[in-house]
């Protein structure tokens, strides 16, 4: 199958034809539909899930370590799956990091050393953005809600942010040299958590190489207060000069203060609380050039997010064209 991606190397050559909008491989989990662990199943079994995503017309996709690791891969199944790949039509323009904190008290470690394992495979891939975050694995009670972002999950330990800091500049410095860039994924109840407390870390940071990945998704579907504005714009005014990098989806939301209650649900961009047109039209402005990778929870999640892509050409088309305002 003959590949379309063709991404120009310099982001200030990308048009809205050519912007990598992947899809995130997530919705096809870590086992095959026969119990087999997705890193163990053949690649036959590769290809017919990538197929899916090039037939709805996808140039990348994003091969979460919640799909199949790339880093736990042998040379040799590495190898093969970049000629799966090749062979499905498909590029690599991002690489996420899925529940794999590099300060979980069990497996930092190991998760840092696949960070810095994704950082090497990225450029040999053509990634240029290799995407972590603090987020832990879901509880219990997380598995067997319907949505897990209606139960309480992990928060993390502010002892270690320290630590959380340190080590995530030695993965910018890792960055910086192969040529690519860490972002870090706004996910609540970590140290990312709020648009002030992500662009208060990646400050503390204070590397060139590692930025934002303005995942506000995240929050606008809690049910909890959050701070609200028409759009939800000003959720992202914050943190949009910091921002590489971009997981995005939507939600409805509600609030009723006279009883307490919320409710959301995952929606196509266009349809949700936030006004991504808006959003993406003010990301440009300020300068954004990192590749979108597009998610969806719940039904026909890569149908959705197929549209998702066509939607956010449409706008960066309009938003590179403004005749108000010079974007180059």
């Amino acid at each position: 199958m003959e590949s379309r991606a063709t991404t120009p190397h310099d982001p200030a050559d990308w048009t809205a034809e050519t912007w990598p909008i992947a899809c995130n491989m997530l919705t096809f989990g870590a086992t095959t539909p026969d119990g087999t662990p997705t890193i163990d199943a053949p690649a036959a079994t590769w290809a017919g899930q990538l197929r899916q995503v090039r037939e709805l017309g996808f140039d990348h996709i994003d091969p979460t370590d919640a799909w199949l690791s790339l880093a736990k891969l042998s040379p040799e199944r590495l190898a093969e799956f970049r000629s799966v790949l090749a062979d499905e039509g498909l590029g690599i323009s991002s690489i996420s990091m899925t529940r794999s904190s590099v300060v979980d008290r069990a497996n930092g470690e190991q998760n840092l050393a696949d960070a810095h394992r994704f950082l090497d495979i990225a450029p040999e891939v053509g990634a240029s953005i290799v995407n972590v975050g603090f987020m832990q694995g879901l509880t219990p009670a997380q598995q067997k809600a319907l949505w897990f972002w209606l139960e309480p999950g992990h928060v993390d330990d502010p002892e270690l942010r320290p630590l959380a800091i340190e080590r995530i500049r030695e993965l910018g410095d890792h960055a910086a040299a192969n040529g690519v860039q860490v972002s870090l994924e706004m996910y609540e109840d970590t140290y990312v958590g709020t648009p002030e407390d992500a662009v208060q870390f990646v400050k503390d940071v204070g590397h060139d190489a590692v930025g934002l990945n303005p995942d506000i998704g995240n929050l606008v579907r809690l049910h909890r207060p959050i701070p609200s504005s028409p759009g939800m714009i000003d959720l992202f005014e914050t943190v949009l000069p910091y921002c590489n990098f971009w997981h995005i989806k939507s939600y409805t939301r509600d609030e009723d203060p006279a009883t307490g209650s919320y409710s959301s649900a995952p929606v196509p961009l266009k349809y949700g609380v936030i006004n991504y047109r808006a959003v993406i039209r003010r990301a440009i402005e300020l300068g954004y050039r990192g590749p979108f990778c597009t998610e969806h929870y719940g039904s026909d999640s890569i149908g959705v997010c197929a549209e998702n892509r066509d939607y956010i050409r449409q706008v960066l088309g309009s938003a590179l064209n403004r005749p108000d305002q010079p974007t180059r």
